[in-house]
């Protein structure tokens, strides 16, 4: 779950990291009256979970409460990239010196979190990391510990920060941590973190995604859910508890079990396909939840081939098969589906897929490569 930029930047503030005056808006008027507040000149910000608010023109400056209203209009009927924009942040308009990158996640390969720090703030750190990888400094935290005062030194130092700023800088780095453990985050960002004419750090963008397995422990942020940015298929599949992630293929994959979802990825790409989806309908999946994770497949209409693949331990064959023939009764698919079955009732699922004229397989690697030919003989259609 990600939240809006002006909730980043409560939850930062409420762990002591400065942030600009500003106040959230839903209409014009609002937003002249928030403006008026702040003396006249701010920044009018798009608020929607996506990246290039920017380059879409959902980032305006205006130097006047007249202003703000104008392009408060104009950016709340603004849709960025397929989202409709509902509400503004109308913040003090700063002109910074310098622009800061400041960064904690989660590493997994190190098991632990990671503090990320750049001089190069203001763009995507994955763009930094790609043409300047010199100029980003990491400092691995003890999860026991936690951040400590020494090592965020370290990043202003490494980053050339000059150092009547590190004493602010230490205690945003800590307070950011702080806000990233509490929240059960996986990542809290400030880009850009920067330095202001009057020579104060001010975070003046905040992003945090949030862990949706931590959120049972946090309903206040639970309650910041935007679900009119959410992708209907992606809020389908959290009600029915289902894991989907949209992708760009064409190949729709139904699995059960986040290391087979992956596994089936795979060998999808080794036979020449792209998938179209993760989606792990886990493990004791109902014939029910096995109709809505096929139907969030077929809305995708990217999708030329729907491949199955299921093992059945605690999930059982047959239970799938019903689901998918439910599913198939409901939705009428045009497209192949492709289904393998192993495990617990197998036979039972396979005779009754069977009956229906289902394409079924032995082994992964051949429902992969046949679900790779029929995307193939569709595409050709």
């Amino acid at each position: 779950m990600k939240l809006h930029e002006y909730q980043s930047k409560a939850v930062f503030a409420e762990s002591g990291v400065p942030i600009p005056r500003g106040g959230v808006a839903s209409t014009a008027s609002e937003a002249k009256s928030i403006a008026q507040e702040l003396g006249g000149r701010v920044v009018v910000k798009a608020q929607v979970l996506v990246g290039g608010r920017g380059k879409a023109g959902g980032v305006r400056l205006a130097n006047s409460p007249l202003e703000a209203e104008d392009l408060a209009t104009q950016i709340l009927g603004m849709r960025i990239k397929g989202l409709p924009v509902s509400k503004v942040l109308v913040d003090e308009a700063v002109e910074p010196v310098a622009e800061i990158y400041l960064g904690v996640t989660n590493d997994r390969m190190m098991g632990c979190p990671v503090m990320i720090a750049s001089s190069e703030g203001g763009i995507d750190i994955e763009e930094v990391a790609r043409s300047d990888p010199e100029k980003i400094v990491r400092v691995y935290i003890d999860p026991l510990l936690g951040l400590q005062e020494f090592q965020a030194r370290y990043l202003a130092s490494a980053i050339e920060l000059p150092r009547n700023h590190w004493r602010e800088f230490i205690k945003i780095c800590l307070g950011l941590f702080n806000a990233y453990k509490k929240t059960d985050s996986t990542l809290a960002e400030i880009n850009p973190l920067v330095i202001t004419q009057d020579e104060k750090l001010l975070a003046l963008d905040g992003k945090i995604v949030l862990d949706d397995n931590g959120l049972f422990r946090h309903p206040e942020l639970v309650e910041m859910r935007n679900i009119d940015e959410e992708a209907p298929a992606e809020r389908e599949a959290r009600i029915y508890s289902l894991s989907y992630v949209k992708l760009e293929g064409e190949i729709g994959c139904m699995v059960n079990g986040a290391g087979l979802a992956m596994a089936t990825m795979d060998l999808t790409k080794l036979a020449g396909g792209e998938p179209a989806n993760f989606l792990d309908i886990g493990g004791g999946a109902s014939a029910e939840k096995v109709a809505v994770g096929l139907r969030i497949i077929l809305s995708d209409p990217n999708v030329k081939v729907v491949l199955v693949n299921v093992f059945g331990g605690i999930t059982r064959c047959d239970e799938v098969a019903r689901g998918i023939l439910s599913a198939i009764e409901s939705e009428k698919p045009e497209v192949p589906m492709v289904t393998r079955l192993v495990g617990t009732n197998e036979a039972e699922g396979r005779r009754l897929l069977a009956d229906a004229d289902m394409i079924t397989a032995s082994s992964l690697k051949e429902a992969a490569r046949i679900a790779v030919e029929k995307s193939k003989e569709v595409g050709k259609k």
